[in-house]
């Protein structure tokens, strides 16, 4: 099928019943959490719960039902830094296909293991996509593989934009629809299909601050590269967005909102806390974001996209959210080397329901021990608010707490 012929209303449709065939369906879940928080009516898009653990496979599928025969004999490759290269590798296996994944070598060892568990042949390459893509376009011409784009690929976004189709026939009357942004695949799809069937829906792209390709893309009025990246959202770690698709996103989307990575931290915890969901930093972009909008009292549903998240990861995230949220914090106070000084301090932190969970010692921060040693206390409170009653306590006592970096 030619791609002049794609993001059109037919063919739209056209994906929607190809997808069918390895979608699971993902309905709307509505938030009371969320929708508290910022006013409005917000739902969430569980794309994080297809098989695959990614929308990914939408695209991937709806492009290999478009090749050619030929095609498909040849084998196909691709880059990706994880869930289009699960997307990819799955759908080649439905058409019995040889695939290759080239990924970076940041990508998570979840998201590998899954691909190669699909039956592709994973080739790791460069520390971001681009790198990773330039490797991929190489082997393709070594090889004569047929390169299925993650995002700059017309009928991979037309494939990615059936998730509107599903969200308009299940909520009619949304106002907005908040979309992640890497290359752009998945927001020229869904604003385009969004537009063609609603005009009057607001589409938001959201990227990490730190790797904006598009935003920046939009503002030159032109596809531009950054000259870096960095942001813990892997997914959308992009510096160049795609130029197939840039038309479609210029004239489709209607604002773009970046966030920043301590914000994908916590939105982690809210999620995993209020709706008992992993989803992958990527993925989270948009919940992060609902903060900014100011749709009180209007339908919004924010799309998950991805839940692939290999378990150190995740520790080091749940971790780092306890300690933005003030859950954890460490103290540093200063206290006469004599008996019975710690069990005192610690009887102001029991006694207002602070949990220690380490203990530092620090005998040598002044010549004269007599007059001060130093203790650092890590600790467990219930938020900002205990936090700041636990110091107060502390200041009472005499002991001039000073908040200090927390290292678990």
């Amino acid at each position: 099928m030619e791609e002049k012929k794609m993001l059109t209303l037919e063919t739209f449709e056209e994906a929607a019943e190809v997808v069918k065939k390895v979608t699971l369906e993902t309905k709307l879940v509505y938030s009371d959490y969320f929708s508290q928080q910022t006013g409005a009516k917000v739902y969430i898009k569980p794309e994080n719960m297809q098989f695959t653990g990614a929308y990914k496979v939408r695209g991937a599928y709806y492009k290999m039902s478009t090749l050619l025969p030929e095609e498909r004999q040849k084998g196909v490759i691709t880059a990706s830094a994880g869930n289009h290269a699960q997307g990819v590798a799955y759908a080649a296996q439905c058409y019995g296909v040889k695939s290759t994944i080239v990924m970076p070598t940041t990508t998570p060892l979840i998201k590998v293991n899954r691909t190669k568990g699909y039956g592709a042949e994973v080739v790791l390459y460069g520390d971001v996509y681009d790198e990773a893509c330039a490797k991929a376009y190489e082997l393709a011409k070594e090889h004569g593989y047929t390169f299925v784009h993650p995002f700059d690929d017309l009928a991979v976004a037309t494939g990615q934009g059936t998730i509107a189709m599903e969200i308009i026939k299940e909520l009619p009357l949304v106002d907005y629809i908040l979309v992640p942004i890497g290359g752009g695949g998945l927001a020229a799809g869904v604003s385009t299909l969004a537009k063609l069937l609603n005009p009057k829906i607001r589409v938001i792209g959201v990227e990490p601050a730190n790797a904006n390709c598009m935003q920046e893309s939009l503002r030159n009025g032109k596809v531009t590269t950054l000259p870096a990246v960095n942001t813990i959202a892997d997914g959308t770690a992009v510096k160049t967005p795609g130029e197939k698709i840039f038309p479609y996103i210029q004239e489709n989307l209607d604002d773009i909102i970046t966030v920043e990575d301590a914000e994908l931290v916590v939105a982690f915890l809210d999620m995993v806390e209020n709706h008992k969901m992993v989803v992958e930093n990527s993925g989270l972009l948009t919940v992060a974001a609902l903060k900014y909008l100011d749709a009180k009292g209007k339908k919004v549903v924010a799309i998950l996209s991805g839940g692939n998240m290999d378990v150190i990861t995740m520790s080091s995230v749940v971790q780092q959210g306890l300690i933005l949220r003030d859950r954890i914090f460490t103290v540093s106070v200063l206290l006469p080397d004599k008996p019975g000084e710690l069990h005192k301090v610690s009887g102001v932190v029991a006694e207002l329901g602070g949990n220690v969970i380490k203990l530092s010692h620090n005998q040598f921060v002044s010549i004269n021990r007599n007059a001060a040693v130093e203790l650092r206390i890590t600790m467990e409170a219930f938020g900002t608010q205990h936090k700041n009653e636990i110091m107060q306590a502390l200041e009472q006592g005499g002991y001039r707490p000073k908040l200090v970096r927390t290292v678990m």
